[in-house]
């Protein structure tokens, strides 16, 4: 997940203290004029460096996938995250500045002037950090908010498995994917969502199974689920709506084909199959698949089919000639 390796953003207070503690043991070491110059070479450059780091370790949202942007949307405000790392970068040039102002005073001034002007330069540097401590607590929660998002790749293709709660969605995708998939729970979801893989002719597909976005209509999703389903719709290349028409999973059959006209809406720019689950209880309604994953039956024959209406081709490696 593009997320997940982002560092860690320090507060204000505790970038100050590590930049001016660095600066006295680098001052101690050398004293005089060249210790107070030693001291806010030390300085700004821990603050400089800290500052413009954690801007540039973010990922450049105009250049994301606008999957990963809808997505970050739904827990953070995306506008405003801009806004505070931008910040960080003028806060970390505004300390380099500031070094080279200073560094000239000292330079040539005695040991009492130059210390004077260390003082002065500190002073500045801190409430330069003061200013932007609300950006950078902004950033530290954007951080840890980000990186519990779902592990989803728009690079490559998505199937979407949905429908009502215990029709064997999860069963499905653990069964077609075997041991591969990875299960969490994310704020926008009252269980989890689960991403499983497999592959087909040297290509990986993800399967997603999403628990409190598509097992439900969608007047009972809030704002938040439904920019959450948003993003996963754009990222989706097919859809498998499953059924239960034995109604062993607790819900009228008829509310789970009004479900899936829904999300046969939602989802209308890509390929869907009908999967009719538990056949060995029942097949009393029209589907393009008759399956049960208890007893393994028919879930290969789907797997093919969805992967041949998404008719992914991977694109061709560059050749230079």
């Amino acid at each position: 997940m593009i997320f997940e390796s982002l560092p860690r953003a320090p507060t204000a207070d505790e970038l100050v203290d590590r930049a001016f503690s660095r600066a006295a043991r680098a001052g101690r070491a050398k004293g005089g004029t060249d210790g107070q110059l030693s001291m806010l070479q030390t300085a700004a450059n821990v603050l400089s460096d800290n500052l413009e780091h954690i801007a540039a370790s973010w990922p450049d949202f105009d250049q994301l996938d606008p999957f990963y942007v809808e997505l970050a949307g739904t827990l953070v405000d995306v506008d405003e995250l801009r806004t505070s790392l931008a910040r960080t970068t003028w806060a970390g040039r505004k300390c380099e500045e500031l070094l080279s102002e200073y560094r000239d005073r000292i330079r040539g001034s005695s040991p009492d002037r130059a210390r004077m002007h260390r003082k002065q330069a500190f002073a500045r540097m801190a409430d330069v950090v003061s200013d932007v401590a609300d950006d950078l607590d902004r950033i530290g929660v954007a951080r840890t908010e980000l990186r519990r998002l779902p592990d989803i790749r728009p690079d490559e293709p998505t199937i979407v498995v949905a429908g009502y709660p215990n029709v064997g969605k999860s069963s499905f995708v653990n069964a077609v994917t075997r041991a591969s998939n990875r299960t969490a729970a994310y704020p926008f979801t009252t269980t989890g969502i689960l991403v499983g893989h497999l592959e087909r002719g040297h290509i990986r597909y993800q399967l997603v199974d999403t628990p409190g976005l598509l097992d439900r209509p969608a007047e009972d999703r809030n704002e938040i689920e439904t920019q959450a389903l948003s993003a996963i719709t754009h990222a989706a290349d097919g859809l498998l709506v499953m059924l239960d028409p034995s109604e062993r999973c607790g819900y009228q059959l008829a509310d789970q084909l009004a479900l899936r006209a829904q999300l046969l809406e939602e989802f209308d720019a890509v390929p869907a199959l009908t999967v009719a689950n538990k056949a060995d209880l029942s097949t009393d309604v029209e589907a393009d698949f008759h399956i049960s994953v208890t007893e393994g039956e028919g879930l290969e024959a789907v797997v093919d089919a969805i992967v041949d209406a998404i008719g992914y081709e991977p694109a061709l490696p560059y050749d230079p000639k």
